[in-house]
């Protein structure tokens, strides 16, 4: 399996969302574009934490484990959102440039049932990462009348 591929995308991603970060006032983060759902900093908080977390799932977490490991992120400014962000990532790659084939081909079910191989999983990663920047972005620009001016693509 060549999990450079999938990881340089998601890469791409959080160096994106690094960039917007650049962009941004601690106020931004406030911001609740929609009353009852995300403000800007709680879904950066989210993003921040996605890669790490994630991982944990894919490795069969229980959803205790899970509880308490949320319980234990606070990402608050604008500099703790990046520097996890940055950190998770890195964690991640590290962690599946060290699994084998046989690893990533093992399936693994995260504690709602769901049953993916570990490269399924990074798979599910990458569009969890994606799928939550735009989402910033369009709450940025349509809610905020802030464009961070990026380049979403490589």
């Amino acid at each position: 399996m060549n999990c450079k591929s999938v990881l340089h995308q998601t890469e791409f991603a959080v160096h994106s969302i690094t960039e917007i970060l650049g962009k941004l006032h601690e106020e931004n983060l406030h911001k609740r574009p929609t009353a009852g759902k995300q403000s800007i900093g709680e879904l950066l908080e989210h993003i921040a934490v996605i890669c790490e977390a994630d991982w944990h799932i894919s490795n069969e977490a229980t959803e205790e484990e899970m509880k308490r490991f949320y319980s234990g992120v606070s990402y608050k400014t604008l500099n703790l959102i990046k520097e996890g962000l940055t950190a998770n990532f890195k964690a991640l790659k590290n962690n599946y440039m060290n699994l084998s084939d046989e690893e990533l081909l093992a399936e693994t079910t995260a504690y709602w049932g769901l049953t993916y191989t570990r490269y399924e999983w990074l798979l599910e990663i990458a569009a969890h990462v994606y799928h939550h920047r735009g989402q910033l972005h369009a709450m940025l620009v349509h809610c905020c009348d802030l464009d961070p001016e990026i380049s979403m693509f490589e």
